[in-house]
């Protein structure tokens, strides 16, 4: 398959990465000193699974750059979301089917309101990963899942060519019809991990701990699950619960990317995660006190580090 890789970070990085060296045309859009060292020596993935380098003339600065591509996974932060659906819709990729790895439950919505509804698939992955240092992702562990699934009939034929193409390349991956579901288990997860990270300033080991702090977890998780259920979306009421025996499991010094981007002074994702839950309960006259308290407390950092006020 051609495949365009649009952000490789951690997520973009490895998968694209693993799917390169099965033999699949892969093109990467970067950017910054990223790109420049890429377009250098390749872009390496350091793995427990094995080591990987891709070519040097693998990536491009720009959606524009792009020619006719079969696929697009989308793995750009989600402020980036609208701004690349609609470089896709005016390059030489338009008519690829897009999948986005994305976290939350919002960037399909972005996605299909702008492309050809039948052209997006629905998915979510699971990896630990990052940027090591400008040309080399990093690979945590040995977990590299992804679940997708159609929003529409006319997508199925395209999905199983994807679910191939991953399977092909090692990755664990595999098709569910309810993708809607599926993303909305992970967001709540997601949303709860990095509430309380951000928060608290602390990996779930001490989050879980302390009983106060692991009913805010609780919290948290539990209103983003009365959010999915009015939304239509079919979720047990005991899900939040199960989340947070996964927690139990969960390595002690395990935390968040938004928890990370807080410590570094970067911008947050937070207006799609607890700010998303807000805006969703708002809409469908569901309370999320907890969300929106967290959404308040981290306010001042969504765009990084506030400067001093005198």
């Amino acid at each position: 398959m051609r495949i365009a890789v649009i952000g490789a970070g951690g997520v973009g990085g490895c998968f694209g990465a693993r799917l390169a060296a099965a033999g699949h045309e892969v093109t990467f859009v970067a950017r910054g000193s990223h790109l420049e060292a890429i377009r250098r020596s390749g872009l390496v993935v350091r793995s427990p699974l094995g080591d990987v380098r891709t070519s040097p003339d693998s990536v491009v600065a720009s959606v524009c750059e792009l020619g006719p591509t079969d696929l697009v996974l989308v793995a750009v932060k989600l402020w980036d979301t609208e701004s690349v659906a609609e470089q896709l819709k005016s390059s030489a990729a338009r008519d690829a089917t897009v999948l986005s790895l994305q976290n939350g439950v919002h960037k399909d919505a972005v996605l299909r309101d702008r492309l050809a509804d039948e052209q997006v698939l629905g998915g979510v992955c699971f990896i630990s990963a990052f940027i090591e240092e400008p040309g080399v992702v990093r690979h945590n562990g040995t977990l590299q899942k992804v679940v997708l699934g159609p929003y529409r009939p006319g997508s199925a034929e395209a999905g199983r060519a994807v679910l191939a193409a991953f399977r092909d390349a090692g990755i664990d991956a595999e098709a569910d019809d309810d993708i809607e579901r599926v993303i909305w288990e992970k967001f709540v997860f997601l949303v709860g991990l990095s509430a309380t990270t951000a928060t608290v300033r602390q990996p779930v080991g001490v989050i879980r701990a302390n009983e106060r702090s692991r009913r805010l977890l609780y919290d948290v998780m539990a209103e983003t699950v009365a959010v999915a259920q009015a939304s239509g979306v079919r979720l047990d009421s005991g899900f939040a619960e199960d989340r947070l025996g996964f927690c139990d499991t969960l390595p002690a010094a395990m935390t968040s990317s938004m928890h990370n981007d807080l410590e570094k002074g970067n911008r947050l994702e937070l207006p799609w995660l607890s700010g998303g839950v807000v805006d969703l309960a708002d809409r469908l006259g569901v309370p999320a006190p907890r969300n929106r308290t967290v959404a308040d407390i981290l306010a001042p950092y969504v765009l990084g580090r506030p400067d001093a006020v005198s």
